[in-house]
């Protein structure tokens, strides 16, 4: 018999909403979706209240949460503490992210994540290594100290991690011919961020293996009429996916409704890009030298500069919805969906389907999350 059920919910499996109907989970896994009528005698059922019970939200994109960055103590504990500031909003898999910083740093973040998925912490499926490798026109505020040529070992380094994904954000123009596939043989996925990029530079980095794009618009060459630059490659090319931060400041809402009409169906991706003050009291933060304040939302330096996101994944969800004017099924499919496929994990998460990873997230009309499950695991926000 299954462990238990959830009932009397709104249930969208992933790609449709569904009336009537009630998961099953046994061992951590989606047993079955069944009809109401179909439930079996006896099995314990936790009543979803008409809420709506989608796939748990899967970010590529956290630097931070709950107070604390990956940057500052690249460990167990950091990690830790960024999963569950960021479980409260409905994200139960994501790839904690280091920016810019020494090889210590990136050593010991990858040893970090490694020790996450050797112990089994809930939701953790690999690391981003955004930077060091980007263009310093286009750094944003990764530390311009930091920012530098590959190694003669940097493949090496990047591969390190012996299961879960690697995913590296880097300026492909400065690298040399043939590294983006020696990358990707390894089974690293890249994507262009923080490159100055012209559009030939980025259709032979796709020929060569690169997969996607970090924060869309951000960071990078902006579309223009004679020169398409990376938007213009990453919007034309449908071999590739693009992260996209969807918290109203990064990207104006028109130009979030524009990119998601023009990019290849099932490309689009929210990520939330988010730094220490989501789930935290505390709104303020050092990165390096810098002092970030997150106000009304918006992360940035004291000159205005953004400085990464306050945003969580259900907010972004909930901003496609109302900024944006994208359908609740196509945003929780760029949040869940979309990414699961992207990173290679499209046969265990992203759908409520029999043998995928019961990981699941119940929320109500305003948006919040009152229930999450990872592998079957509940936490209560109610």
């Amino acid at each position: 018999m299954s462990d238990f059920a959830i009932s009397n919910a709104r249930l969208f499996d992933g790609t449709r909403f569904l009336s009537g109907h009630s998961v099953l989970v046994t061992d951590g896994k989606i047993d079955a979706i069944v009809a109401d009528s179909d439930l079996p005698a006896g099995i314990k059922t936790i009543d979803g209240s008409g809420q709506t019970l989608a796939p748990g939200l899967i970010d590529l994109q956290v630097n931070g949460g709950g107070g604390v960055l990956l940057n500052d103590a690249p460990d167990f504990e950091t990690i830790k503490t960024m999963v569950a500031a960021h479980r409260r909003f409905g994200t139960t898999s994501m790839l904690p992210t280091l920016i810019t910083d020494s090889r210590d740093k990136m050593e010991a973040a990858i040893a970090a994540v490694q020790d996450a998925l050797d112990n089994g912490i809930a939701g953790v499926v690999g690391i981003h290594l955004e930077g060091p490798y980007l263009n310093l026109k286009r750094r944003g505020v990764h530390p311009e100290d930091q920012i530098r040529p590959m190694e003669p070992d940097a493949i090496e380094l990047v591969s390190r991690l012996r299961n879960g994904c690697t995913l590296v954000t880097l300026a492909p123009e400065r690298l040399d011919k043939g590294v983006i596939a020696k990358l990707v043989a390894r089974d690293v996925r890249v994507c262009a961020g923080h490159t100055a990029g012209t559009y030939d530079d980025i259709m032979s980095a796709i020929d060569e293996g690169m997969q996607g794009f970090t924060h869309l618009f951000n960071a990078m060459s902006p579309l223009t009429h004679r020169e398409p630059g990376v938007v213009g490659a990453a919007l034309s090319d449908d071999r590739t996916w693009c992260g996209l931060i969807a918290d109203g400041f990064h990207v104006h809402p028109a130009v979030i409704k524009t990119a998601v009409r023009a990019k290849a169906a099932g490309k689009m991706m929210l990520v939330t890009d988010a730094m220490p003050t989501v789930g935290a009291a505390d709104k303020r933060f050092k990165l390096g030298d810098e002092e970030i304040i997150a106000v009304n939302g918006r992360c940035a330096l004291a000159d205005g500069t953004l400085a990464g996101s306050d945003l969580d994944m259900i907010s972004a969800v909930r901003n496609c919805m109302e900024m944006a004017e994208i359908e609740l099924c196509e945003a929780l499919r760029m949040a869940s969906l979309y990414p699961a496929e992207f990173l290679g994990l499209g046969h265990i998460l992203g759908r409520l389907a029999p043998s995928y990873q019961a990981d699941m997230i119940l929320f109500d009309d305003q948006f919040n999350v009152t229930r999450s499950w990872i592998k079957g695991v509940q936490e209560s926000y109610a």
